[in-house]
């Protein structure tokens, strides 16, 4: 038999495309339409609906961007429509390719209750299931025409991310307003051709089954009339049934089909536009939930339900109802779908502890399940917070837009930094927003890494990043992959149940171990150094808020601002979205950002005077004591205690240095600094040990070209490090001395300036007494564009892997490149401290608002008076400053500040106290009268990371610590008040299962653990 194939296949696309798709809607009339430009933001449901509208018609612009319109349609149903199916359809303009990233509306009736929403492949309003004819229809939109950032040429800098910016120029026009007449035969039609075709296409051509296809298409094509597409379609359908009814092998893949719309918190539209969003797609969702008895959606992220609670009540009511019925499912437990990476260990803790307990409130649903499709990777220490907040299960995809390494598993165990693991998949389909395509099934039964020991996977289902969710027609196309020969199987379920039967016929899943790290995005690490930083102090600010208002509380009576606090923890959880602390997102949504945390910052800062005042009685005396919220004590004032501060005894010599710049030497560190304000030598005295590797220089801030291949505030791609201007040309250096003086040690410090390209900085490096630290306090005037600024430190060191902070402690990344994957990690994350050793001496850096750095190692060349080598160079550096120019045109311009120190002879433990330090500094107040800590440790490898009083107000502390060294720990706990009983908790504060974690309480009052490496402990007390 001849091939023929083409010519079918040729013939099936443009009669779909030109005669069958158009016949779904087939007969129609115009609908009249008026609109109301609401001047401002948007406004409250009521106001639109009874504003005064003006006639508007079809072809006319409209939609300023970041604008909002209402459109009011009315019209009547023909009386020769009678016993028809009829649909308003509305186009406000839409292009079908954009869903979610462009103009949306939602459908209201006249008495403001909600329809459904309105998205470029969703054009369609239910007006009657059998007309009457005769009927009025009256319906309003709320159209908002957001702008279009990321077209068909991706990543061009565009002044539309901010309304301030945007102009006022129409960015749309309407396409159609009409009533029209659905015709369900032809829709199904367009369905069975669509499924089967693309099936047929992820065939092989020597199979039969495809040749099956093919010659039932034939058959359905001959037996379409052309000119009357509506009276054949069932002749046409009748074609198909055998081939569509055809069932699949018992060994066919078998998908989990949940309903999904990964609506991004914030991206390339301000958070008040996702509010918007939110309330069109789960209006959409409910609608659907109520035609399709099979369909199961599922929507994370508690702060969207709380927007639409708030903003929405009306759809809310909807949400809750289906809810209540299992079909509309609360997924992840989570805040919002943060970043994980960046965020602190209370705050990734503190995202899931708000994100439960909303939906146990709400709805009383307890989530087993963690679901971050698209953060950029996934930090070592999430595996125990997970299961520490009473789930076991993680789903994410991101993992599949790695550049370099396929990673080898869709189906495994994580194993977190303390050996915890949670049973996690990686749906194969490589999509969050999967639209049920026959490639995007096939392509998942094919890339399932883990076939032969399991045959499950997941595909989110519906349109995402900005929303829609899904479509009738997705539904429809999972009805007839159900069971359908050639392709997997496709079922609709929850999360939960695809994990449970996952889980049990996979019982004994690969391992990975360590960070999921996304090798791709890797510059989310650096831009926006201003949400950045407006995020680490939050989170330090809050701790300080809890600890001091709890010891304020139990020792003086002082009121605990509780719903203050629940309110401020939120705000900063939702700024950890991972578009919003990543830096990806539109210059308005980093504007409100930046405003929002320097609010936050004022509010905090309250909390924590009143409740310092309160415990030193409004300061009374003529002494000055000092405030450590640091888990570690400092200067003779105990770790959550306030104490007179003592000053380090001793001075430091500062001298001119033989060829230039000038030497600081305080007796444990002797620093040189060059005529160029390059450190040239940090020596530690004590050890007889150089720092800085020889012929280098530390401190070097170095500049480099920044133009990725695309995705310019996500990534930085490797060829950045081609080429490096090294900053070397000072236009002062400068020294100042400072004696010592109350509260403060004697220092001596060198000021360097230093101008280049449109940008200064300004560093001053300070050596104070009794400290073998190097602090660097830079301020950088920054107005340079696609430029990637780092801080380079050469050290004299030979090691193969470094330790980098993340939540609940550390984890240990190679300075080698042996394999792709080493090589891939050319940037990554750290908290508050990177850490280098060789056995007997080590070297930290410490930062106190900077996340992404490198770390390179490098052979010296062979000394010339022998055949030994030269020695090992291991580079650190940090990444300060980016520029990019998409989304945000202008990320970074302006002035930063930024601190950090160079730490010679540091072990793990020293990174970790001064980690901590730089973070928190004392705070001074008048007083005389100490304040013990409400809660001491007697191991300094245990750190509280939160002392605060328990959320449900009953008065209880709760305390969590963790080890911190890598090692075991046994410690006595010792609070500061009478307790009459104390329980190991979950993060959430509820009582663990008996023998989950062994608490003793001694006779002296402390209670003694002994805690393994990087192990989290959750302890609530009862006062007595």
């Amino acid at each position: 038999m001849h091939d023929d194939r083409a010519l079918t296949e040729g013939r099936l696309k443009r009669v779909l495309d030109e005669r069958i798709r158009p016949a779904v809607h087939s007969s129609s009339v115009p609908l009249q339409v008026t609109v109301w430009h609401a001047p401002g933001e948007p406004v409250p449901v009521a106001e639109g609906l009874a504003a005064p509208h003006s006639p508007v018609a079809v072809g006319d612009r409209w939609g300023a961007p970041w604008g909002t319109s209402w459109f009011r349609v009315t019209g009547s149903v023909p009386a020769d429509w009678a016993g028809r199916t009829v649909e308003a359809v509305l186009d406000l303009g839409f292009d079908e390719n954009m869903p979610g990233f462009q103009c949306e509306g939602l459908v209201y009736r006249p008495d403001g209750s909600p329809v459904k929403g309105l998205n470029p492949r969703n054009q369609w309003v239910r007006v009657a299931e059998s007309a009457a004819g005769g009927e009025s229809v009256d319906l309003h939109i709320e159209a908002a025409s957001n702008p279009v950032i990321l077209d068909y040429h991706p990543f061009l800098p565009t002044d539309l991310g901010d309304k301030d910016t945007a102009g006022s120029e129409p960015q749309y026009r309407l396409a159609r307003m009409d009533l029209a007449v659905f015709e369900e035969d032809v829709w199904n039609l367009v369905m069975d051709l669509e499924v089967l075709d693309e099936l047929m296409r992820e065939l092989p051509a020597d199979g039969a089954r495809r040749w099956e296809i093919l010659r039932a298409l034939d058959r359905a094509l001959d037996a379409l009339d052309l000119q009357d597409v509506p009276g054949t379609a069932a002749a046409a359908r009748a074609c198909l049934t055998d081939v569509l009814s055809a069932p699949a092998r018992a060994s066919a893949h078998r998908i989990t089909a949940v309903g999904h719309a990964h609506i991004d918190s914030a991206w390339l539209w301000p958070l008040r536009e996702t509010v918007r969003k939110v309330a069109r797609t789960t209006s959409n969702m409910t609608a659907l939930l109520e035609d399709e008895p099979d369909f199961v959606y599922a929507m994370s992220q508690a702060q969207q339900y709380a927007w639409i609670k708030e903003h929405r009540p009306e759809v809310y009511a909807k949400v809750k109802e289906a809810v209540a019925e299992g079909r509309f499912v609360p997924a992840g437990g989570m805040w919002v779908e943060s970043d994980t990476n960046m965020p602190g260990s209370e705050a990734m803790a503190r995202q899931f502890v708000h994100g439960k307990r909303f939906f146990l409130d709400e709805f009383g649903v307890e989530n087993d399940e963690a679901w971050l499709p698209d953060t950029f990777g996934f930090a070592a220490g999430l595996p125990q917070i997970i299961k520490a907040a009473g789930a076991k299960w993680l789903l994410t995809q991101k993992i599949s837009w790695s550049q370099i390494n396929s990673f080898p598993h869709h189906t495994f165990n994580w194993e977190g930094i303390d050996g915890t693991r949670i049973f996690t998949h990686f749906p194969p389909v490589d999509t969050y927003n999967c639209s049920m395509k026959g490639s995007e099934i096939a392509h998942a039964a094919r890339n399932f890494k883990d076939k032969g020991r399991a045959t499950r996977s997941l595909a989110p289902t519906g349109w995402g990043d900005g929303g829609g969710g899904t479509t009738r027609e997705m539904i429809a196309k999972a009805a007839r992959m159900r069971n359908l020969e050639g392709s997997a199987t496709v079922e609709w379920e929850s999360p939960a149940a695809f994990f449970a039967k996952a889980e049990a016929e996979y019982p004994d899943p690969p391992v990975w171990a360590g960070e999921l790290y996304l090798e791709l995005h890797r510059a989310t690490l650096t831009s926006q150094a201003g949400t950045k930083q407006g995020n680490r102090r939050s989170e330090h600010l809050l701790r300080e808020a809890e600890l001091w208002a709890a010891t304020a509380t139990v020792r003086a009576g002082h009121p605990y601002p509780y719903d203050q606090l629940d309110r401020l923890w939120k705000t900063v959880l939702l700024h950890q979205f991972h578009d919003i602390l990543p830096g990806s997102s539109i210059a308005w949504v980093h504007r409100e950002a930046e405003e929002t945390y320097a609010r936050v910052a004022a509010e905090l800062t309250d909390l924590i005077d009143a409740a310092q005042r309160a415990l030193t009685q409004g300061g009374a005396g003529e002494g000055r004591v000092a405030f450590n919220a640091s888990p570690h004590a400092r200067g003779g004032v105990p770790a959550g205690g306030a104490a007179p501060l003592a000053v380090p005894e001793g001075t430091v010599a500062a001298t001119a240095r033989e060829g230039g710049g000038f030497t600081l030497d305080n007796g444990l560190l002797r620093v040189e600094i060059d005529e160029r304000g390059l450190v040239v030598s940090a020596y530690d005295l004590a050890a007889r040990r150089e720092a800085v590797a020889p012929g280098q220089v530390a401190n070097l801030l170095q500049l480099h070209p920044d133009f990725p291949n695309m995705w310019d505030a996500w990534d930085v791609d490797a060829f950045y490090r081609n080429t490096v201007t090294d900053l070397t040309d000072a236009d002062e250096v400068a020294l100042t001395e400072e004696p010592a003086r109350a509260g403060r040690p004697a220092a001596a410090s060198v000021r360097v300036t230093r101008s280049f390209g449109a940008s200064s900085a300004t560093q001053v490096l300070t050596l104070a007494a009794g400290v073998k630290r190097l602090d660097v306090d830079t301020e950088i005037d920054w107005h340079e564009t696609e430029k990637f600024l780092k801080a380079a430190f050469p050290l004299d060191l030979h090691t193969d892997r470094y330790a980098s902070e993340t939540q609940f402690g550390h984890f240990y990344r190679p300075t080698h490149t042996n394999t792709s994957w080493d090589a891939a990690k050319f940037e990554a994350c750290n908290h508050r401290f990177l850490h280098l050793e060789e056995p007997g001496w080590g070297a930290a850096l410490v930062t106190d608002s900077t996340y992404g750095h490198d770390v390179t190692r490098g052979a010296r060349a062979t000394r010339e008076d022998t055949s030994a080598a030269g020695g090992t160079t291991t580079t650190v550096r940090l990444s300060l400053l980016r520029a990019p120019r998409f989304p945000d045109p202008h990320t970074d311009q302006g002035v930063h500040r930024f601190r950090y120190a160079l730490l010679p002879g540091a072990g793990i433990g020293d990174a970790v106290r001064e980690g901590w330090h730089i973070n928190l500094p004392v705070r001074e107040t008048e007083g005389t009268a100490g304040v013990a800590p409400l809660v001491a440790v007697d191991n300094e490898a245990v750190v509280l990371s939160a002392v605060k009083l328990a959320d449900d107000a009953s008065g209880d502390v709760v305390v969590r610590f963790h080890e911190a060294h890598g090692g075991r720990a046994p410690v006595n706990l010792t609070p500061g008040f009478a307790f009459a009983g104390v329980t190991a908790c979950d993060l959430l504060e509820r009582p663990l299962s008996a023998g989950r974690t062994a608490v003793t309480t001694t006779e002296d009052g402390s209670v003694e653990l002994a805690l393994g490496p990087f192990e989290l402990v959750t302890l609530r007390f009862s006062p007595a």
